[in-house]
């Protein structure tokens, strides 16, 4: 049994863990993962390809967020952006998949590049409503574009071949999301260990003692931004991908407000807090509708019919009982119940 924390040598202290039972439970899940679509079924794999996605997006908001402390509203935009780059590059200039890939994240990072140059001087409330602000701008560049953009009409997207990997199939999809996933984890992850991320972390903590200790504010502010969008962007072109058809329809602001909640009910600033998070909250109106058909009557039709209005009370509820009763979140809970199995019977 693990009982302490004490260190010998440095490359303890970089280490991601050093703990084996995390290393081969990982591992477990991984596998786990690869081989759902061997018995899942459609609607499970539409389900986890989703969370996937949402997963990304969410990881690429922790980064400004969670580890920078800069409040962002715009985070829609950013997926827009990415999809339309992707569809862009690949329908209107020909690109090969994977360089429109490439731009779908390149584009939305110097967007953010734009859009962070306000948060040198803004914070809090006033750097939430410029993002806000940005999300509207979107909108009405895209549907001033016409047939470059495909104004209000949108862009269709075929799912592409990628290094003679065929993405139409919904299992090569999941496969595809689940290896995108699991690099964008491992690169905010190791983003923490590096000098960038404890910069952004210590902005967080206090901006003005971070800047008396000699860290370039603006520097990594803007490196927090364009990280940020282009983590989003790649999600966003994956999300073209799984609905194949790109919209600003299909880009609601309720996204925005989803990954909010994904952080706050997840664990602000944790990686695996996102993860938690991510499932919790993609999973929460499937729950409520399984639990709706179970009572009958007029709540199924409140659910085929307002599902828009109903998952925005859902996580408007989430956010607030998380807040209320235990700010720490998900990650928050499983510390507890981790503590709790380790010092039994000796806890209390």
């Amino acid at each position: 049994m693990r009982s302490g924390h004490f260190k010998q040598k440095f490359e303890d202290l970089v280490v991601l863990t050093d703990s084996v039972p995390v290393k081969a439970w990982s591992a477990a899940l991984f596998v786990a993962l690869c081989l759902l679509p061997a018995v899942a079924g459609p609607f499970l794999l539409a389900h986890m390809t989703t969370i996937l996605i949402i997963m990304i997006g969410a990881l690429g908001l922790n980064v400004l967020t969670g580890m920078t402390g800069l409040i962002s509203l715009g985070h829609v935009a950013f997926l827009m952006i990415g999809a339309y780059s992707y569809a862009i590059g690949a329908n209107r200039f020909g690109l090969a998949p994977l360089l429109a890939l490439g731009l779908a994240g390149v584009v939305p990072a110097l967007a953010g590049l734009l859009v962070g140059v306000p948060s040198l001087r803004l914070k809090g409330l006033y750097l939430a409503i410029t993002t806000l602000a940005f999300v509207f701008i979107t909108n009405a560049v895209i549907l001033a574009g016409g047939d470059f953009t495909g104004g209000s009409k949108g862009l269709p997207i075929s799912r592409p071949v990628i290094f003679g990997w065929d993405l139409n199939p919904d299992s090569s999809l999941y496969w595809f999301c689940l290896l995108v996933g699991v690099f964008v984890l491992g690169a905010c992850l190791n983003l923490r260990r590096t000098y960038a991320g404890r910069a952004m972390m210590a902005i967080r903590d206090n901006d003005i003692a971070a800047r008396s200790m000699g860290i370039n504010l603006m520097r990594y502010k803007l490196t927090a931004f364009m990280i940020s969008a282009f983590i989003t962007g790649l999600a966003g072109a994956l999300l073209a991908f799984y609905i194949g058809i790109v919209s600003v329809e299909g880009f609601p602001f309720l996204l925005s407000i989803e990954a909010l909640a994904i952080l706050i009910v997840g664990g602000m600033g944790s990686i695996l807090g996102v993860v938690f998070g991510t499932v919790f909250i993609v999973s929460l109106p499937e729950l409520v509708s399984v639990g709706f058909e179970l009572v009958g009557g007029s709540w199924v039709d409140a659910m085929a019919t307002r599902m828009h209005e109903v998952k925005s009370m859902l996580y408007g509820v989430a956010i607030i009982a998380f807040l209320r009763f235990d700010p720490r979140g998900l990650l928050g809970i499983w510390k507890d119940i981790r503590q709790l199995w380790v010092n039994w019977p000796l806890r209390y």
